[in-house]
């Protein structure tokens, strides 16, 4: 499975989802993974999440890239303000770590990988952002001309009829019910987290190219 790729959606503190999920797909063994971001805030168990996916990542190849919510924490580390991160799940993070906030979590390996993270990837055939790009610019453009944080917020793709990129993007970001499988645009945030919303509660995985997608509902 040396040119497949697993991209798994957003986790948002689901560690035992997580870990289910990635008990099925180990018949993807020798894949590469790729996270597509926010794995932390909102869940029950976010500091579950990073030590499941660091240790998954020494025994298989990973990619992992940067959600929002992983920016609004680097962004309250930097500044000291850590308000806003805080009001949209940032205490349920805190509270999953025996860490004193903000020193010792400072000085932790979870900030080194997060630092780490990466706002993009891209091969031949798909490209994967956390948020989305603008449907009206290129991926070249959207790369050149925006910045890179802007791609962990956009949503501004949902809805696009004809977006004028030559791959298919691959993000999460935006909580749906099912799995957006359109020619240009895959969405893989089922909201996990939000199981107590009707139509979402599931951590969804996509298996590419063949685009086939495998879910875990979400555990308490």
């Amino acid at each position: 499975m040396k040119n497949t790729i697993v991209a798994i959606g957003d986790v948002h503190g689901c560690a035992k989802s997580l870990q289910k999920l990635l008990r099925t797909l180990e018949p993807y063994s020798g894949s590469t993974f790729l996270f597509i971001g926010d794995y932390i805030d909102r869940g029950p168990d976010s500091k579950a999440v990073f030590d499941t996916i660091m240790s998954f990542s020494e025994k298989e190849t990973c990619i992992f890239l940067r959600g929002n919510h992983e920016s609004m924490l680097l962004d309250a580390l930097e500044t000291g303000d850590d308000f806003m991160w805080k009001l949209n799940g940032g205490r349920q993070t805190l509270e999953s770590f025996d860490l004193k906030w903000p020193d010792e979590f400072h000085d932790s390996p979870y900030v080194e990988f997060l630092k780490n993270t990466r706002f993009y990837y891209e091969t031949d055939e798909f490209f994967f952002t956390h948020g989305g790009l603008d449907p009206d610019r290129s991926i070249e453009e959207n790369i050149c001309e925006g910045s890179p944080e802007n791609m962990l917020w956009e949503r501004s793709h949902i809805d696009a009829l004809r977006p004028v990129w030559s791959k298919t993007l691959v993000f999460g970001h935006t909580p749906m019910s099912t799995p957006m499988n359109e020619p240009l645009k895959i969405g893989i945030d089922t909201g996990c987290v939000f199981a107590q919303r009707r139509g979402l509660g599931q951590l969804t995985a996509v298996i590419l190219p063949e685009r086939t997608f495998i879910q875990q509902p979400y555990i308490d």
